[in-house]
């Protein structure tokens, strides 16, 4: 995972879910510094993948639940 995408990825969650990227840590599970049910879990990974320019399988990212576990996903999809 580099810090660029992890950092990218946490400012875009904050913007969009109106959270205090300060507060964000990469370790952080997602739904829970969020605030984030499963619906809004998936429109948030469409929106990662349209920036990204990625495609994110649903198999890859069974599991994943922190910032630096998507990050990662992502970076390996780039």
């Amino acid at each position: 995972m580099s810090d660029t995408t992890v950092q990218k990825l946490m400012a875009l969650a904050a913007r969009q879910f109106d959270a205090d990227v300060d507060a964000l840590r990469p370790e952080d599970d997602l739904f829970e510094a969020l605030g984030i049910d499963s619906f809004q879990a998936v429109e948030f990974i469409s929106d990662l993948e349209d920036e990204f320019d990625v495609e994110l399988p649903d198999y890859e990212l069974q599991g994943v639940k922190t910032f630096a576990a998507l990050a990662d996903k992502i970076d390996k999809r780039r």
